[in-house]
């Protein structure tokens, strides 16, 4: 079937188009309807939802925003923005907020590096029933491992498992 076309010759596209088109899944979109970061748009006459180029654009926007690591809320205050709601400052300071957020997930992620390459390290590689790498996950706090405490390795392969949760 056919796009209906706007006054303006740009096609109206239904939600399964739309999908296609921006390579996004139809339950996305529907999520994103759901919550408010896109609104619903009018109804042909089959009672179809039909999405112009704005509303694709402003899906596109989520989606590289979503990609790029913005929460959702995040994204809703750039939308805001966006929208005439604030300015270069407003996003310029969301955006440093939220590299800050990427550079301690990154430390996290290399400790988590360090400390499972150590662990691998002590490791027998054998049929041996001892395995600090078993014991260490066995030992893990109930935060995981990305919780909000870090984790010091002790030294001792024996005692590998038990790690010692520290603040950076």
């Amino acid at each position: 079937m056919q796009p209906i076309k706007q006054r303006d010759s740009m096609p109206l596209l239904r939600r399964g188009e739309l999908a296609a088109r921006v390579g996004c899944n139809l339950e996305t979109i529907r999520y994103y309807e759901g919550i408010g970061l896109l609104p619903h748009p009018p109804r042909s006459q089959g009672r179809h939802r039909l999405y112009d180029a704005d509303l694709a654009k402003r899906l596109r926007f989520i989606l590289r925003g979503r990609e790029l690591g913005f929460s959702i809320e995040e994204i809703r205050a750039l939308l805001a923005i966006a929208d005439g709601g604030g300015g270069c400052a407003d996003v310029y300071a969301l955006t440093t907020q939220h590299v800050e957020v990427i550079r301690r997930k990154i430390a996290d992620l290399r400790k988590l590096q360090r400390i499972l390459t150590e662990t691998a390290a002590r490791c027998a590689r054998d049929a041996s029933p001892e395995c600090p790498i078993i014991e260490a996950l066995q030992a893990s706090s109930a935060d995981g491992p990305l919780g909000a405490a870090s984790f010091a390795v002790v030294p001792n392969a024996r005692e590998l498992g038990k790690a010692v949760a520290t603040r950076p």
